[in-house]
């Protein structure tokens, strides 16, 4: 049988990750047939669940009947995330035992309103571990100054983590340094390293999105129009160098003489937004060896309707520091974007949060 480009994408060196969980996904076989063009793990968020609650009626029951038991709204939200990311993880395990740790994850977000709060998010990160309770799963921290310490308390406590909201490469050094200090730690507690894993969700396309609307004040520029849809790929090449530097390092060297892996560059946001651009742009422009690239479905079929598999993504810093540098001269400083759009994704998944627990109490008051 003819390998899907998809699996060719996994022989080359490059996992991809469903950007997508809901109930019916799970229930229907969807999934399954996902796994056999060959996706071979899933993240969530609070904007995905969001939609998967409010888009039908497949959690009514399971709402309508905590309820009864007296739960509160977040109890139920609780609830109705980790069954599903309980499931997901069942499905992936497969892949999880077939890969030795390295593919077969499932990712839930460590409640949004604690961004700001590194006491508050180890505790709650141990908290979901304990009653998630899969090997697979991995839990989302988002990458502010707050999250750093967390994300080292919690895999020094063996606590698989996915590090979001990565734009800027001074975030993605920080998180890459929070990683290394979590697999020390987790040393130094007599744990397993070969047992914990983590990625480092870079968002991609959000960055083009800011970047060009700039650019387009300055419509006569020739440099700005040949600068358009450069910015995000540029930024992620930066980061893609840092992170084949760090660990190849001496200092990865000898955790991974202890059974540590390394921290796999994960690119995220990667569905087009403009739609001038290729629908595949931010698969197609992003494959690089050891990496994973989680993509919505529209962006999946895409590529396997007419993706082609070949290495797009370099560890040379020459092409992306040109155009980070053009960029500079016109004014736009991507370091300053990547701030602004860290702000705005924690305000954007926490907004989300919020909607999705009214969503819930809406459903439990009309029952």
């Amino acid at each position: 049988m003819a390998r899907t480009t998809i699996e060719q994408l996994g022989e080359f060196g490059q996992s991809i990750w469903f950007d997508y969980i809901s109930r019916s996904l799970l229930r229907s076989g969807r999934l399954d047939e996902l796994i056999r063009v060959g996706v071979t793990g899933m993240t969530s968020n609070p904007t995905i669940f969001d939609q998967a609650i409010n888009s039908g009626s497949d959690y009514d029951a399971q709402i309508r009947e905590l309820k009864r038991a007296g739960k509160t709204v977040f109890e139920i939200y609780d609830d109705i995330t980790i069954k599903d990311i309980q499931a997901a993880a069942d499905i992936f395990k497969p892949i999880y035992e077939r890969t030795k740790g390295l593919d077969g994850y499932v990712s839930l977000e460590i409640n949004p309103q604690l961004a700001y709060k590194t006491k508050e998010t180890i505790e709650e990160g141990k908290r979901l571990a304990k009653k998630v309770n899969r090997a697979n799963v991995m839990f989302k921290v988002p990458a502010t100054e707050a999250g750093y310490e967390a994300i080292t308390a919690l895999l020094a406590q063996g606590i698989n983590v996915n590090v979001t909201l990565i734009f800027s490469l001074e975030q993605y050094e920080k998180t890459a340094a929070s990683y290394l200090a979590g697999i020390k730690g987790l040393l130094k507690n007599k744990g397993a390293a070969h047992q914990v894993r983590s990625v480092a969700s870079v968002f991609v396309s959000r960055i083009d999105t800011a970047v060009d609307a700039l650019l387009d004040k300055l419509a006569e520029n020739k440099e700005a129009a040949r600068l358009k849809g450069k910015a995000a790929k540029a930024n992620a090449n930066l980061i893609y160098c840092s992170y084949a530097h760090i660990f190849a390092g001496d200092e990865f060297k000898e955790l991974e003489k202890k059974g540590a892996s390394m921290q796999r560059v994960l690119w995220g946001s990667t569905g087009t937004k403009n739609p001038a651009y290729s629908d595949i742009k931010y698969v197609a422009e992003l494959i690089g060896k050891d990496t994973v690239n989680t993509v919505p479905e529209k962006t999946l079929e895409a590529f396997l309707d007419h993706g082609v598999v070949k290495g797009t993504c370099s560890a040379e810093v020459d092409e992306g520091q040109e155009v980070i540098d053009a960029l500079q001269k016109l004014g736009i400083a991507i370091n300053d974007i990547c701030a602004q759009l860290l702000t705005d994704g924690v305000v954007a998944f926490e907004r989300s949060f919020l909607s999705l627990l009214a969503a819930i109490e809406k459903k439990a008051k009309g029952m």
